[in-house]
């Protein structure tokens, strides 16, 4: 266990690094905030706390920083005039295939030398940890 803890700390800290590479002023919370819109087409800030498990105050910090640098903006909700959704811009767009297209190429070049049936294991045990989900308190 001490391992995969150690391991675990230190892939968190060279993903929140190779964010800053990738893109100096867009960190791992606001690639990841960015592609979970592009995602679903848009969501609200409160979707957003609640898929990620973070702080509403947290994601309205991350939400206004987008919207300052005009990656994303609020729109009415088409059904509900009272609800703001949260969309890319165009620019938003471009920034975020940019990244991926990076971060991507950074991920082929780290595991070019890993054999297929290692890289299928490797995205199931990614796919299986971060799937898991904490049994309802009370």
């Amino acid at each position: 266990m001490e391992t995969i803890q150690r391991e675990m700390t230190v892939f968190a800290r060279r993903a929140r690094a190779s964010a800053g590479r990738m893109h100096p002023e867009l960190s791992l919370v606001s690639y990841t905030l960015l592609g979970h819109l592009e995602e679903r087409g848009g969501c609200r800030a409160t979707d957003l706390a609640a898929h990620y498990a973070l702080d509403k105050s947290t994601v309205s910090r991350q939400v206004a920083a987008l919207e300052r640098t005009g990656l994303i903006e609020r729109l009415l909700d088409p059904e509900d005039h009272r609800v703001q959704v949260l969309q890319l811009t165009d620019a938003g767009r471009q920034l975020l295939l940019q990244v991926t297209d990076s971060r991507r190429a950074a991920f082929k070049e780290r595991l070019a030398d890993w054999p297929e049936e290692d890289l299928r294991r490797f995205a199931d045990y990614l796919t299986r940890y971060n799937g898991w989900t904490p049994p309802a308190a009370g």
